[in-house]
């Protein structure tokens, strides 16, 4: 009698979580499946690219569909574990599974690997630890094609300030999958937050006070939370010194304007003043701290770059 699958499979997000999990099944030697996304036609719920794994025991990390077609795929990855061939499965429009429909419409292709390239995963959890870029490049069988992505490390969220905001933007940024880094004034506020941010919270403990920000890179937003704006200044220049994808502050257009006239009164020019946005928020003059964070957080979404991107493709149609 055939064990049946395990029923959960964890629906991790990021391409980093997935070569995380794919590190330790790496370190304790246990073998695994690694599934990508290589090709897709129409809708889809994940970007092409998309990664997940299934191991030894049939567990499941990560997703390529919205649960139409994931289990067929984790029941696949299994078969392949078994036989240790590698499959690339078209589902969708042009399928041979004509049993299994893709809502959305279109097609989407999976490749599975049940003996991926270990060196080039463990590099590439590597360039995440690093906060680089990275690439896995995959040669598709029948006929031999290759394909080749880029991936970016998990986004940051670094937030300074106090209060509602302060809280609600770390709550829903980390529910969002940022990595979260505060800093505040308050002591009852980093005690609030420690428990979802990357490292220890600093504690600021006067406006006039020397911050490192080397945890900004690129791959970062930074945030100031204040309605005391004295706190902003050192902050605000210390920030704009970083790579930081984007840099905004809490604050009316009439208090963003004060802002940034102070900073010109602080000898910073005009090409780094153009980076503040302010105020934040995709909808204006919302009053509700947890809706503020969702609309400040779809401000800096949507000028992200992608986590994953093609390096190069060839065309993908798998063989029926």
């Amino acid at each position: 009698m055939k064990k049946p699958l395990p029923d959960p499979i964890s629906l991790a997000e990021h391409p980093s979580d997935i070569i995380a999990h794919a590190a330790k099944m790496i370190a304790s030697g246990r073998r695994f499946a690694l599934i990508t996304s290589v090709a897709i036609a129409g809708g889809a719920a994940r970007e092409v690219g998309s990664l997940a794994i299934v191991d030894q025991d049939g567990e499941m990390a990560g997703y390529l569909s919205n649960g139409c077609i994931d289990k067929d795929i984790q029941l696949h990855a299994v078969e392949a574990l078994r036989t240790s061939d590698k499959k690339l499965i078209r589902y969708g429009d042009g399928s041979q599974f004509v049993d299994l429909k893709l809502p959305c419409g279109g097609s989407l292709s999976v490749l599975i690997d049940p003996t991926p390239d270990c060196i080039a995963l463990s590099k590439l959890h590597e360039n995440f630890c690093n906060r680089e870029i990275g690439s896995l490049r995959f040669m598709l069988p029948d006929p031999q094609l290759p394909i080749e992505f880029t991936y970016s490390p998990q986004y940051r969220l670094v937030i300074a300030g106090r209060g509602a905001i302060f809280r609600a933007m770390a709550q829903v940024g980390q529910s969002v999958g940022f990595e979260i880094f505060c800093l505040s004034p308050d002591e009852d506020d980093l005690r609030a937050v420690g428990p979802i941010c990357e490292s220890t919270p600093i504690h600021l403990v006067s406006s006039q006070q020397e911050i490192n920000l080397d945890i900004i890179d690129r791959h970062s937003a930074f945030l100031t939370l204040f309605h005391d704006h004295d706190w902003e200044p050192g902050l605000l220049i210390s920030a704009l010194q970083t790579r930081a994808q984007f840099i905004g502050c809490l604050g009316s257009r009439r208090t963003h304007a004060m802002r940034i006239e102070h900073l010109k009164e602080l000898a910073v020019g005009q090409e780094q003043l153009a980076r503040l946005k302010g105020p934040i928020g995709l909808v204006r003059s919302l009053r509700d701290a947890p809706l503020i964070a969702i609309s400040t957080l779809a401000e800096i979404i949507s000028g992200l770059e992608p986590s994953i991107s093609i390096a190069s493709a060839s065309a993908v149609e798998p063989k029926e």
